[in-house]
C-alpha cells in the first residue's frame, strides 16, 4: 500500500484543476492511499471527491493576515507538526509555489515538483527531490495530470475525470434554475453589471435564475443584478459543497472566468464561459457537459452573443 501526498492548496480553480490528476492516479495506482494538503475553505469541496482518503486542511491565507497573533503561530507550529507526524512515500506539489513547496520540505518522504524552467515560482524547486519538467504553454489540467504521472511512473491518457457525480450531489428535483457567476477576484476579469443585468432580465423570462456570492461586496453585486427581475433571488451564503450541489441542481451556469465555473465544467453542467482578461486556452472550461467559451479578449461579449450561447448549450442539456 502506497501512501501519496498531493499539495495543491489554491486557489478554487486550481483546485478543481487537479482533480482529474488525482482520479487518474488512483485508476494508475489502485493500490495508494491519497493525501490532499488544501486550504480549509476548499477542503469541503476536496471532501466531495470519493477517492481522497484524507484531507489536510492549512490557512495559509488567515494566517498571513494574523501572523503577529500567538494564536496563528501555535496554529502553524500544530499544522505543522501534524504533518511532519506522518510519512508518505510520494510526495507532489502540482501547485509550484514558494509557499507550497515549504509545507512540501516538512513532510517526510521523497518529494516532487516542476523543475526550475517549468515552475511557477523558482524558488519552490529548491525543496524538491526530484524535478519534473512540464511545459508550461497547456492547459492547468494538462499540467497536474502531466506531473503526477511523471512522480508516479505512467503516462497521462484519457479524457480529464474530476471524481464527481452531478447526479449523486444533484438536489431533490425542483423548478429549473439557471446560475449566473458574475465574481471573480480580479478586475480585469469582471463583465460589466450593467451587461449582467440586462442578461438577467433577458434570461428571467423563461427560468429562475440564482446568483451566488462568496463575501459581502459580490453579494452587494448580485443583489443590485438581481434587482427587478421578478423570477432571479440571491440564495444565504453557503459553503462550498452545498455549491457544489447548487451547481449540479441547475440547467445551466454562466459564467466569467472564476472557479465555480471550472466545477460547473467538472459537474458535466451545460455552461457559457465569458473570458475577459484571461485565456482560455490556458484555464478555460473543460468538462463533459456542453460548453460555449466567448473570448473576450479583443472584443467584449455582448448581452445577445452570451444570451444566444446559452440556448445553445442548454439544447444539449
Amino acid at each position: 500500500m502506497a501512501d501519496i501526498l498531493f499539495i495543491k492548496t489554491s486557489s478554487l480553480g486550481d483546485v478543481i484543476h487537479h482533480m482529474p490528476a488525482l482520479t487518474e492516479a488512483h485508476a494508475r495506482r489502485p493500490d495508494g492511499r491519497f493525501a490532499w494538503v488544501v486550504e480549509e475553505a476548499f477542503a469541503p469541496l476536496v471532501r466531495l471527491h470519493p477517492l481522497v482518503d484524507k484531507v489536510i486542511p492549512v490557512a495559509a491565507r488567515r494566517w498571513r493576515w494574523t501572523m503577529y497573533r500567538q494564536t496563528t503561530r501555535r496554529e502553524m507550529e500544530t499544522f505543522a507538526r501534524a504533518l511532519h507526524a506522518d510519512r508518505y512515500d510520494e510526495i507532489i506539489d502540482t501547485q509550484g509555489l514558494f509557499r507550497t513547496g515549504l509545507i512540501t520540505w516538512i513532510t517526510r518522504g521523497r518529494k516532487h515538483g516542476y523543475d526550475a524552467a517549468s515552475i511557477k515560482e523558482r524558488p519552490a524547486a529548491w525543496f524538491y527531490d526530484v524535478h519534473h519538467h512540464v511545459e508550461r504553454a497547456q492547459h492547468a489540467i494538462a499540467r497536474n495530470r502531466m506531473l503526477t504521472a511523471l512522480a508516479l511512473g505512467y503516462a497521462p491518457s484519457g479524457a480529464p475525470d474530476y471524481g464527481l457525480d452531478r447526479a449523486r450531489l444533484a438536489p431533490p428535483q425542483t423548478a429549473p434554475y439557471g446560475i449566473l457567476l458574475h465574481a471573480t477576484a480580479q478586475h480585469k476579469k469582471e463583465w460589466p453589471v450593467e451587461h449582467w443585468r440586462a442578461l438577467a432580465a433577458e434570461l428571467g423570462r423563461g427560468v429562475d435564475l440564482v446568483l451566488p456570492f462568496g463575501n459581502g461586496a459580490e453579494r452587494a453585486r448580485s443583489e443590485r443584478i438581481a434587482a427587478g427581475v421578478a423570477r432571479a433571488r440571491v440564495p444565504q451564503w453557503q459553503a462550498l459543497d452545498a455549491v457544489a450541489r447548487l451547481i449540479a441542481g441547475a440547467v445551466f451556469v454562466v459564467g466569467v472566468d472564476t472557479g465555480l465555473l471550472h466545477l460547473a465544467a467538472a459537474l458535466g453542467v451545460p455552461l457559457v464561459g465569458i473570458y475577459v482578461g484571461s485565456q482560455p486556452g490556458l484555464t478555460g472550461p473543460i468538462g463533459a457537459g456542453p460548453i460555449a467559451v466567448l473570448d473576450g479578449t479583443a472584443k467584449l461579449p455582448s448581452v445577445a452573443d452570451v444570451a444566444a450561447a446559452v440556448a445553445c448549450v442548454s439544447k444539449g442539456r
